[in-house]
Order: structure tokens, then sequence, then C-alpha cells
């Protein structure tokens, strides 16, 4: 009987044993290789001036082609928040509070928005904020917002790596409420991933994959 019991205790142990074996075996998760950095911009001062708006042309500065990548990569956008006051994004432009004073990358960000996209609707506004916002976690360009705006050949609105005075209006507080809200990932973004843009009027023969088309702007990743 002795013996019955003793190999009864060992079978027992043995499968306490194997199960906890089985409940620590710990899971694993890929890798993601991290793409290589580009070289740091040294930018000018994000402060530019701010004049009284008048009449504000729709015209717009249009970015030329970047850097050619035979890959088409996603960039990593924000998680999109959400915005329980807020029904449209017009009501949540709306209701976004514009800070006291703009932080230099929000400066940027909203500067972008505003030369190149102010004559179109909020959603495209927000979709070329995103642009920039991609591009700088991307790895493929710089990694700050404005080193992104700021870029060489990227952006024509950018002159001597400077951009110009803005007229403070609603038009501008429009691109800033954008700005905040894209860098917040508080709307859903109607371009995810798009990492380049050109106007309608234009046909650059670029070989990306097309995201989305808004307004009067094309967007690729």
């Amino acid at each position: 009987m002795s013996r019955i019991l003793n190999a009864a205790s060992m079978a027992a142990v043995g499968m306490t044993a194997a199960s906890m074996l089985m409940l620590a075996e710990p899971g694993f998760a890929s890798d993601l290789a991290e793409s290589a950095n580009l070289p740091a911009i040294t930018l000018p001062s994000a402060d530019a001036p701010v004049q009284e708006d008048k009449a504000d042309p729709s015209t717009e500065a249009k970015p030329v082609d970047a850097p050619t990548d035979s890959q088409d990569e996603s960039a990593v956008e924000p998680d999109v928040k959400p915005a329980p006051d807020a029904d449209t994004l017009a009501e949540l432009v709306a209701e976004t509070a514009r800070p006291a004073d703009l932080d230099p990358e929000l400066r940027c960000l909203a500067g972008a928005v505003y030369f190149e996209a102010r004559g179109e609707s909020l959603a495209g506004q927000l979709a070329v904020a995103h642009v920039v916002i991609n591009r700088a976690n991307s790895g493929r360009f710089p990694k700050s917002l404005c080193g992104v705006v700021h870029q060489p050949s990227q952006f024509s609105f950018v002159r001597g790596g400077k951009m110009p005075a803005v007229r403070n209006g609603a038009q501008w507080n429009n691109a800033v409420a954008i700005a905040q809200i894209a860098r917040d990932g508080s709307w859903k973004n109607q371009a995810p991933g798009a990492l380049f843009f050109h106007a309608r009027y234009v046909s650059p023969g670029w070989r990306k994959t097309r995201v989305a088309s808004i307004d009067n702007h094309i967007f690729y990743r």
C-alpha cells in the first residue's frame, strides 16, 4: 500500500511542477528595427512676428518632394483621444483654447497649417498637421516638428530657413487650434500615415502610395 501511495504522490508532484512551468513560460514580442536617425538641423528662432489680420488671400505654398525612398512606410500617429464635448471638428476647434504663449514646436506646426492649408477645410488642415507629425515620428526626417518644417527644400513657404510673418486673425487662431488637436491626437485624421502631399493642379509623378484626397490636396505615404 505504501508503494502505491508513494507513486501517487510522485505523480501529483510531477503534474504540479508541469503546471507551474506552463504558467511561468513568457510570451514573446517581435522587435522592430529602428530607422536610422537623420542629423539634427540647427533652427532659427521660431518666434516669427505677428501682424494684424487684413484681407487674407487663400494662396498657399506647396511642399516639394521629399527625399526619395523605395519603401512605403506608415508613420506612427498619436492615438485618437475622445472628445466628449464636441460632435464635429469645427466644434472642437471652437472649444480649443489658444495658449497665452505658444511653445516653438506648436508655433512651427501651426505655421505649416497656416501657410499650407489655411484655405482648406478643417479636415484638410488637420491632415496637413499630421503630415508634419508623421514625419517627425517616422525616423526618416528630423525628429522635431520645427526640424521637419524647416528642413531644406521641403516646404516652399520657408525662405532662408525662416517662417514668414503671420496675420493674427481667425485663420491663425484656427491653425493654432488644429495644431493642438493634431498634436494631442484628439480627432481622427482622414489621411492616416501620410508623409507627403501636393496640390491637385500639379503632377509630380511620385511613386508613392496614395492615402487620401482632401479638398485641394492629395496625400501619400
